[in-house]
């Protein structure tokens, strides 16, 4: 009778069948950048909390550069997977919706109250929006090749650099006090406009695929000095790279609309194929 019910006992030298596969390390290395960057963007919370606002501010601008690393890291590593992008646009709307709009909210905007809350809110959701809608736009086949190095909107990013210009001023020296609550209020909603609008913003994405060698040793030296200049007079640079980048976006669209319509004449100039008549069908 035990012949017919043999009691369950696996071979102990059989190896056990893994429930789930290894996972590569090239594939982790991007997902541990996001979650520093992340990171960086709470502890940004934090020192506002405690007065700090300095460091709050360095916090921000270095998870803005781990955040346009972690994504080149992936691509170069092959590594590129759903979850790092998931993964990546929650901490960029914890660090460039939440964090920016709570630390000027307790810099300046809380002499505002319930309009200042209000104006903190809306940045924060204009952020999130922004960012389903651009990885909504990732997955559109029929996307033009040229549209690739514009952004549809500011980018998460800028978003949350320029929201701070209040702060590089005050850390300048320039008077930043409760009148001014007002223009950062209506400067905030403006940003906040610009991440959910349609407006093309450059994303240079395609700058330094090639370069020419001459040009090796002047990107060279022009690093050098910026690097060194953003280290010795951050306020300085992050004020005039402010400036500069709101100052570009009607040339982004003046060149997004002359690529535009160069597009639409060669649509003209080379229509498509007619596809070919139908034949009759034959009488019975």
């Amino acid at each position: 009778m035990s012949d017919l019910f043999p009691p369950f006992a696996p071979d102990p030298n059989e190896p056990r069948k893994r429930l789930f596969k290894p996972v590569p390390f090239r594939v982790i290395v991007p997902n541990i950048i996001t979650l520093i960057a992340l990171c960086l963007g709470l502890t940004a919370i934090r020192l506002a909390f405690e007065g700090r606002y300095e460091p709050a501010v360095v916090a921000i601008v270095v998870a803005a550069v781990l955040d346009g690393i972690d994504g080149r890291v992936a691509r170069l590593l092959k590594g590129t997977s759903r979850f790092g992008a998931e993964l990546d646009s929650l901490a960029d709307f914890v660090n460039f919706g939440v964090t920016p709009a709570l630390i000027l909210y307790s810099f300046l905007l809380h002499e505002l109250k319930a309009i200042g809350w209000i104006a903190v809110l809306v940045f924060a959701i204009a952020m999130v929006l922004r960012l389903a809608r651009f990885n909504v736009m990732l997955d559109d086949p029929h996307r033009p090749e040229w549209k690739k190095n514009f952004f549809t909107g500011m980018p998460a990013p800028a978003g949350a650099l320029t929201s701070m210009l209040p702060l590089y001023l005050s850390f300048l020296g320039f008077p930043v006090g409760p009148a001014v609550a007002p223009i950062a209020l209506v400067y905030l909603l403006g940003l906040a406009f610009l991440m959910v609008s349609t407006i093309p913003v450059y994303s240079g994405k395609t700058i330094g695929v090639k370069v020419p060698r001459e040009w090796v040793l002047p990107i060279f030296v022009l690093s050098v000095a910026v690097f060194g200049l953003l280290v010795n007079f951050p306020w300085e640079m992050l004020t005039g790279i402010t400036v500069f980048f709101l100052g570009s976006i009607p040339f982004s669209v003046m060149r997004y609309r002359q690529l535009a319509r160069a597009e639409a004449a060669k649509g003209l100039s080379n229509p498509p194929p007619a596809p070919p008549d139908s034949e009759p069908p034959s009488a019975a």
